[in-house]
């Protein structure tokens, strides 16, 4: 903003750096907090400490937790012959809204890229396959995007859960091709899960 604070400015600008937060959307943000009273801003810097001081990965699937565990990995009566893989937390978040899937999570952390210069070394994939020695395990869904980078991902783990007995699935009918899961609505990940089919 010319010719404004150099605070407001500042704030601006790094409102901009967020995903999805253009020039006026920032403005917008930053004038809205200048203009309300001191406690929300407070709030809003309190929120933002405590998520980076508190929040870590579930040591078991890699979603963002409080705890050392998150609370679906602790929570006993979840299926533990299921386990959905997905590329992030907010897929997580997507799978729990249609309030179907009763089994356990295993969070990636991204997708297979080499445009991107990303390889199964940079995921969880090692991590995913030490799960699978237990034996627990029965089955395995690819929550993954069907996008070139969620089907690149799907193909690379596809043989090597398969070679550890497990039956592996990819979500089916109602998610597009190139689209996100946390775009979805439930109705459409309930579909997608329901129709999922093994690979």
């Amino acid at each position: 903003m010319t010719g404004s604070s150099r605070a407001l400015s500042n704030l601006i600008e790094q409102l901009q750096a967020l995903p999805g937060m253009g020039p006026k959307s920032a403005q917008r943000v930053a004038m809205f907090l200048l203009h309300a009273p001191p406690s929300t801003a407070e709030r809003l810097a309190q929120a933002l400490l405590a998520l980076r001081e508190g929040v870590r990965t579930c040591r078991q699937c890699f979603n963002y937790s409080d705890e050392d565990l998150c609370p679906i990995c602790a929570d006993e009566k979840r299926d533990r012959s299921l386990l959905c893989v997905v590329a992030d937390s907010v897929d997580v978040a997507a799978m729990e809204r249609t309030r179907r899937y009763k089994g356990l999570y295993h969070v990636l952390q991204g997708l297979i890229s080499p445009a991107e210069g990303v390889g199964p070394e940079n995921l969880r994939c090692g991590e995913l396959l030490q799960r699978l020695q237990s034996g627990e395990v029965k089955e395995v869904i690819l929550a993954l995007d069907p996008t070139v980078e969620g089907d690149a991902t799907a193909l690379y783990l596809a043989p090597l859960l398969k070679e550890r007995g497990v039956r592996v699935s990819r979500l089916g009918l109602g998610l597009p091709a190139g689209g996100d899961l946390d775009y979805a609505d439930q109705l459409t990940v309930t579909m997608a899960l329901e129709g999922r089919r093994e690979l």
